[in-house]
């Protein structure tokens, strides 16, 4: 559970307040203030950095010890990643054997040359991509305490989302680039080692001074505080002054987030729009014939924008940057590293799915460890309506599910490859069922959902849910009691089986035969995972009426949303496999019986759903 409510014999009757949350309410969450000084080399790939890492406990427990992730040491030769890579059935095909063959001078590392809690040195070693630290003294429960620690680093050539001279000469793409704090939660610390997954850290505040040639233009997390002295606006992009001195410090402050990312390289191009009553939108890319569908980009994001936060929340920062780098698309707070030689489609695409990351992960923070589907897989679905909204045209069916995250979660079925969706992001066989899982499966649990409890209530449980957890560490409970507050009715069924097993949909329709005067209909449940049923009969007329059945474990009945008239049916019991209903009038008035006329039901074996007259 994640409320630990706590007792008097713990620690004494004060509770101290940090940030929105006390020890006094029954959730915690912790708490990080960084300042980073950095002093980059743009010729060696190089920086030296300083950090002052403020840590505040909010947990009930005290800490003996705690935990630094160090992202760049994954780029060794022999590291986990590279073994990872090397020894999975299907490897990223970014990756491959890639950091196998890097030498010296394109490796990435980390080396810590001073590390002291409240200015005394402690004790650590490194493990790989990990700090082990062992405190001085413990971090009591609500107490605070200050970490300083000086560092160098080298940046890898570019391989997986970090690293320097991407594929479209982009120089630096400076994601997971400083030594980071672990997270510590009611399940205790998350020191995972890099892997090339999924990542979970603490709310905090950063402020990052860095200095690098004057030559580069730099993107980042967070908000510019010296416009004026670098001679570059933010506001106003495109303002020049001369440039004094080899270097200059762009000083950046993002508050209550929980990453912080940036890009360099000295040919960006800077453009800035406004979402009416929303943020301001930063663009970064490398003008060239490739990019050319990037001066488009910004009016179509503006309405992407204004859609999303209408169907899935309030934006509440200043800024969003769309920043032309990395190996793909991937999220961080207040802004994403895309490749940008694209198609318009495409390039609308991954900044619609990334910017919605600033929703699914980059707000509504979960453990993409043990939660990535609800990240990518809710990212995903509200993509899809996003670009239906964007490229859609009027009246057109959204019926993205038939040829997306559906197709995807069927073909996971088909081969035969799938895992629970429980799994460890890390610890999946293949890449392909964590990709599936993630994505087309989860994408696949939040439409399904709207079948299960009505669209109005998933729509209204996605805003709740993204209202009442923003800027916290929700987890599947806390999504599922949002569900069931919305919608009255009971939903631990449903994830029981759709995350924790591989169990399948598959209902058919059996015999039907007129009985006393009616047609008595036999529905029959080929698959392990019971499901309530709309089934809609159509009769010789062209007329249509719908049956519908609930599941006896709902404790209740979605509102009828279809125009057709609904007939409520007797609970199905899940132990039952049969079910049989009557409909009334003679068998040779019926045209065809067909259980979800939809698709929303993710049914693996559709051709047994349909019965005709014949």
């Amino acid at each position: 559970m994640k409320y630990n409510f706590i007792k008097k014999a713990f620690f004494p009757l004060i509770f101290v307040v940090t940030g929105h949350f006390s020890l006094a309410q029954g959730y915690w969450q912790q708490r990080v203030e960084y300042k980073m000084d950095v002093d980059f080399d743009v010729q060696n790939h190089q920086f030296q950095g300083s950090q002052s890492l403020k840590y505040t406990n909010n947990s009930p427990d005290t800490l003996y010890n705690v935990f630094y992730h160090l992202y760049f040491n994954a780029f060794q030769p022999e590291s986990m990643m590279d073994v990872r890579s090397r020894t999975i059935e299907d490897p990223d095909g970014r990756v491959t054997d890639r950091i196998q063959k890097l030498d010296n001078s394109q490796v990435g590392y980390h080396k810590i040359n001073e590390l002291k809690q409240d200015g005394s040195d402690v004790d650590f070693i490194i493990e790989g991509t990990v700090i082990e630290v062992d405190l001085l003294k413990p971090i009591l429960p609500g107490l605070s305490t200050t970490f300083s620690m000086t560092f160098e680093s080298q940046v890898p050539i570019q391989i997986r989302r970090s690293g320097r001279n991407n594929k479209e000469g982009i120089d630096y793409s400076m994601a997971q680039w400083f030594p980071k704090l672990a997270e510590y939660d009611e399940r205790g610390w998350h020191a995972h080692p890099y892997i090339g997954r999924e990542f979970y850290a603490p709310w905090g505040d950063y402020e990052v001074n860095l200095t690098i040639d004057r030559d580069y233009v730099v993107a980042a997390t967070g908000v510019l505080q010296n416009p004026n002295e670098i001679g570059y606006g933010y506001e106003d992009a495109g303002t020049e002054v001369k440039r004094k001195g080899k270097t200059l410090t762009w000083k950046f402050k993002a508050e209550n987030v929980h990453d912080f990312v940036w890009a360099a390289d000295p040919d960006y191009k800077h453009v800035v729009t406004d979402v009416p009553g929303g943020p301001v939108l930063h663009f970064f890319y490398q003008e060239s014939p490739e990019t050319k569908e990037w001066e488009k980009l910004p009016e179509l994001s503006v309405k992407a924008f204004q859609y999303i936060e209408k169907n899935f929340g309030e934006y509440p920062f200043p800024h969003y940057s769309i920043i032309q780098g990395g190996d793909g698309g991937m999220e961080y707070p207040m802004a994403t590293l895309i490749t940008g030689h694209r198609s318009l489609r495409s390039l609308v695409g991954v900044t619609v799915h990334e910017a919605l990351h600033s929703w699914y992960q980059g707000l509504l923070a979960t453990n993409e460890s043990y939660y990535a589907w609800m990240d990518e897989g809710y990212t995903s679905y509200a993509s899809a309506l996003t670009m239906m909204h964007l490229f859609g045209e009027e009246g057109e069916k959204v019926d993205w599910f038939n040829n997306g995250s559906y197709r995807g979660y069927y073909a996971l079925v088909k081969s035969g490859k799938e895992e629970p969706m429980s799994t460890h992001s890390d610890t999946y066989e293949t890449n392909s069922a964590y990709s599936r899982a993630a994505y087309s499966k989860g994408a696949v649990s939040i439409a399904q959902l709207g079948y299960i409890i009505g669209e109005e209530a998933r729509n209204k449980t996605l805003l709740r849910y993204f209202n009442e957890w923003k800027f916290k560490h929700p987890d599947l409970n806390d999504f599922v009691r949002v569900a069931e507050k919305t919608s009255g009715l009971e939903l631990d069924w449903y994830y029981d089986y759709w995350v924790n097993s591989t169990k399948t949909i598959d209902y058919g329709v059996g015999k039907v035969e007129e009985f006393d005067g009616n047609v008595l209909v036999e529905v029959v449940r080929e698959g392990a995972l019971p499901m309530p049923l709309d089934i809609v009969v159509t009769f010789k007329d062209g007329s249509k009426k719908s049956y519908y059945a609930p599941l006896s474990i709902m404790r209740g009945e979605k509102p009828n949303e279809n125009e057709l008239d609904r007939v409520v049916l007797p609970d199905w019991k899940w132990t039952h496999p049969t079910y049989n209903f009557q409909i009334e009038g003679d068998m040779d008035n019926i045209q065809s019986i067909e259980i979800d006329d939809t698709g929303l039901l993710a049914d693996v074996n559709r051709e047994n759903n349909t019965w005709t007259n014949k």
